[in-house]
């Protein structure tokens, strides 16, 4: 037994289901429209044979040849042709001429000559015009009937004119066939016109009917609220179009209405950031810092035969950026520990070589002299920054520098015992912003004739300081604002590209309330300071720390 697929009809598209209501509204109204023509037609037809009768009717009883017809021993004689005459130049059925008695004068068929007229004539004997509708020997007719009258007011004889109802309804037809041909005409081209506009809205709704636009309308507000990355549409203008929650936290908008219908350059957002939304070539992966957000920024124009708009995605990258900030001064770690691993290796074969050939004092002294050394650098760190995170990452990049030819010193004012620091100031934020100044400052130290770099950190009135000066070029006066934007670097970009860590920098620093600025270094570098608020609890603890010191010195 085969059992065959019952395939079930998809519903009609919007676009045709539109088109199937106005054809059907624009036949109805044509159609009401035909009807109510036809029936004012016809009455208008009605009236306009009424008026016609009545007038030759009257024509016909105010002619003077009439009256003296009438008064002849035989009227037929001559109001016969005369009636058949005047028949024909104004086209009625019939006009009969007959005496008070109503006995017929005159009739198109000779025959009826002589015998009773077929119809009402008692208003007309009292001298009154009349209009009636009655069937007579020619059928049924529109007749008007009028007396004739004499010099004294005397009625004398009637006359009857009339057309037939044949004849009205043949005009009215006429007219019906010229109304129908228009009808014709004026559905043809509203179906036209549906077609035309319903084929423009099938291209616009992609053949979708009004189930799947609705079914795809909630499927595209649930897929807007669900995703994490930040959604911007922009039309033709650059006006915000749609926003989704994402973009609307990562860009620091309070609410849809907010924004919906703005320009891009009226957000208040960064000149970089706006720059890459407003440009009409598409952005791939692109950073841009705010004022607390690492974002990477993807653009897509949309056209359709001309531009429309542009679909902007955003990537929140602050936390991966500071992973990879982190994750750089791990592998310079590993190098330097590397390097220095080879470095033992040579000593200790030194060692050894002395120990073979019976040198064990000078090997001795050689072996504890590298000790010390090693020794005496992780002891003036210490000393100066006791918090681990800063300590070791001060101890990493003093062998990183010391790889690269750059000696790295902690000065004598550096003074940041542990515990100092309050959870409002993550020492991931610390990292962030000591280890790119200490990078940048090695960059500019490296090459110099006594490359040096110099960091300092203190706290003073509840601020954090860190400070790090380089013996290189210095920063360009005209330049001082330029360094902290993002992409500025005064070096040829590497394959990950240049000038994101000062703008880090400043970025971590303005989050945390702080500030960061630039000056000129004693050596005639450039000197780079950070001043972070620590809050109150931070400046009870460095007080307590303080007087401690202090007590100390003077017992």
């Amino acid at each position: 037994m085969h059992v065959r697929d019952v395939r079930v009809p998809r519903p009609r598209s919007l676009a045709a289901q539109l088109f199937a209501m106005q054809a059907v509204l624009i036949a109805v109204v044509v159609a009401g429209y035909a009807l109510f023509t036809y029936v004012s037609d016809r009455s208008q037809a009605e009236d306009a044979a009424r008026r016609q009768a009545l007038a030759v009717a009257r024509s016909v009883a105010d002619s003077p040849s009439v009256r003296e017809a009438i008064g002849t021993s035989d009227p037929s004689a001559e109001l016969q042709p005369y009636a058949l005459r005047v028949m024909r130049d104004t086209e009625v059925d019939f006009i009969t001429i007959m005496n008070p008695q109503g006995i017929r004068w005159t009739h198109p068929s000779p025959a009826e000559i002589g015998q009773r007229f077929r119809g009402h004539i008692e208003p007309a004997l009292k001298g009154e015009f009349f209009t009636e509708t009655y069937t007579g020997t020619l059928g049924p007719s529109m007749r008007a009937v009028t007396p004739v009258e004499d010099e004294n007011k005397r009625v004398i004889g009637l006359v009857s004119a009339g057309i037939k109802v044949e004849e009205i309804t043949k005009r009215v037809q006429a007219q019906l066939t010229a109304l129908l041909g228009v009808a014709a005409g004026a559905l043809a081209l509203g179906a036209v016109g549906t077609y035309v506009v319903n084929a423009r809205l099938r291209r616009h709704t992609h053949g979708m009917n009004a189930a799947e636009l609705s079914r795809m309308h909630d499927y595209h507000q649930a897929a807007l609220h669900a995703v994490r990355e930040g959604l911007l549409m922009l039309d033709g203008q650059y006006r915000v179009a749609l926003i989704n929650d994402g973009g609307r936290e990562l860009l620091g908008v309070a609410s849809e209405e907010e924004v919906i219908g703005r320009s891009v350059a009226e957000m208040g957002l960064p000149a970089p950031l706006t720059g890459a939304l407003l440009s009409s070539e598409p952005r791939v992966d692109e950073v841009h810092l705010t004022a607390d957000r690492v974002l990477v920024v993807n653009t897509s124009p949309v056209s359709g035969g001309e531009r429309r708009g542009t679909v902007v995605t955003l990537r929140d990258v602050t936390e991966l950026q500071s992973l990879m900030g982190e994750l750089d001064s791990e592998r310079g770690f590993t190098q330097a520990l590397r390097s220095q691993a080879h470095e033992a290796a040579n000593r200790l074969h030194t060692v050894v070589s002395l120990i073979e050939l019976d040198r064990a004092e000078e090997a001795v002294d050689f072996a504890t002299a590298e000790l010390e050394l090693a020794q005496a650098l992780t002891d003036q760190v210490v000393a100066a920054v006791s918090e681990p995170v800063l300590a070791a990452l001060l101890l990493g990049k003093t062998a990183q520098a010391n790889e690269r030819g750059v000696e790295l010193v902690v000065s004598q004012d550096s003074r940041l015992d542990d515990g100092l620091l309050p959870p409002s100031l993550p020492a991931r934020d610390l990292v962030t912003i000591l280890g790119n100044l200490i990078d940048n400052a090695v960059d500019a130290a490296q090459g110099s004739v006594r490359a040096r770099v110099t960091v300092t950190a203190y706290t003073v009135e509840g601020e954090l300081v860190l400070r790090v000066s380089d013996t290189g070029a210095g920063v360009d006066p005209a330049h001082a604002e330029a360094v902290f934007q993002r992409g500025f670097s005064t070096k040829p970009a590497g394959p990950g590209g240049r000038g994101l860590g000062l703008a880090l920098v400043r970025q971590a620093a303005t989050r945390h309330g702080g500030t960061l600025s630039v000056a000129v270094a004693d050596g005639g570098g450039a000197e780079f300071e950070v001043r972070l608020p620590l809050g109150s609890a931070a400046r009870a603890s460095e007080g307590a720390v303080t007087g401690s010191a202090v007590s100390g010195g003077d017992a």
